[in-house]
């Protein structure tokens, strides 16, 4: 994969990269040899940056992670991974984003990881009021002079509280929500982001799986995966939950996507391409996007979400459908609220 960069942040990242929330829960069950031949599979690929979260079964995640690096020999010069913090508060208010906070999250999240200095940092859509706080950069700042992080970003749930966070000169990126059910930071946040030079990573980019094409209106899922318990944000923001989209709304939008793909076409491997992968060349192909996090629960899958980065970027007429599905669709069931 080209490696695309990012004026602020110090290091570049491969446009497809790994988020690692299913490795440590709220997905059903991923078992630790499972979770390493995720991660094999996507470093094989050219994967080189891998973003994760303390909270992600309470570091089981992140100890995955360290795990995996501590036990690979020929790990790439170029790999980077990313974790989260705040969400451990409780409660979770902004009172409790402070500077020590900061230094007990992110000293337990070198432990996880097996690292002295953390790659990236980034606040886990902490309450608004923290995003306009001196406070919090003044705090990570300090972290970063300290030695325990290199960068610091932020992940957001809507797209006020992105542009608050890149008009901050510290913010090196922005994890936003921006997938074909997503399309509302296309208008302000990366221009703006472009503009600043701060890296977006897009995270939730298949909608929780819906974008696969795989569910019909009577797939289940299991009781301890979030697509279950948070489809109505009984635990967390639902948009965190298939991009905030009624899941009914949602298959039916995603039957529509699955028709562009085109007959015949083959990924870098010689397989044909999937919806999934469509949906992640649609994100790529938007000016200001740095790299794309899918997650994957088998090898399988992050060996295809890979080669997604090595499609053509679609045609005039496929995006064009694309922003049609989504304003016929979807986007009075989104757009005006995150």
């Amino acid at each position: 994969m080209n490696p695309r960069s990012a004026a602020r942040l110090p290091f570049a990242l491969s446009p497809v990269s790994l988020g690692c929330w299913q490795l440590g829960g709220d997905w059903g069950d991923v078992t630790e040899d499972s979770a390493h031949a995720v991660l094999a599979a996507a470093l094989d690929a050219g994967v080189t940056f891998l973003d994760t979260a303390d909270v992600y079964g309470d570091g089981r995640s992140e100890r995955l992670i360290g795990a995996f690096l501590a036990g690979r020999s020929d790990l790439p010069g170029d790999l980077r991974v990313a974790t989260k913090m705040g969400r451990r508060a409780d409660p979770h208010e902004a009172a409790a984003y402070t500077l020590d906070a900061f230094r007990a999250w992110t000293d337990r999240s070198r432990e996880n990881i097996g690292v002295d200095t953390l790659d990236l940092v980034q606040l886990h859509c902490p309450p608004t009021a923290v995003f306009s706080a001196d406070t919090t950069y003044d705090a990570l700042d300090t972290l970063v002079a300290e030695g325990r992080i290199g960068s610091y970003g932020v992940s957001v749930e809507t797209c006020e509280e992105a542009l608050t966070a890149i008009a901050r000169p510290g913010v090196a990126s922005v994890q936003i929500i921006l997938n074909a059910f997503r399309q509302k930071p296309l208008e302000e946040v990366l221009p703006a982001a472009v503009e600043a030079g701060v890296a977006i990573i897009a995270r939730v980019p298949l909608a929780s799986g819906l974008l696969s094409g795989k569910y019909d209106e009577h797939t289940t899922f299991a009781a301890n995966d979030h697509r279950t318990f948070n489809r109505n944000g009984e635990s967390f923001d639902v948009g965190e939950t298939f991009a905030g989209v009624p899941f009914d709304v949602g298959v039916a939008a995603a039957r529509e996507i699955s028709a562009l793909v085109g007959d015949g076409a083959l990924d870098r491997d010689g397989s044909q391409v999937t919806t999934s992968q469509l949906a992640l060349r649609w994100i790529l192909d938007q000016t200001g996007v740095t790299t794309v996090i899918p997650g994957a629960r088998n090898a399988a899958q992050a060996r295809s979400n890979a080669a997604a980065a090595d499609l053509p970027p679609l045609t005039a007429e496929q995006s064009a459908r694309f922003a049609e599905i989504y304003d016929s669709a979807v986007r009075p069931h989104v757009h005006a609220r995150w």
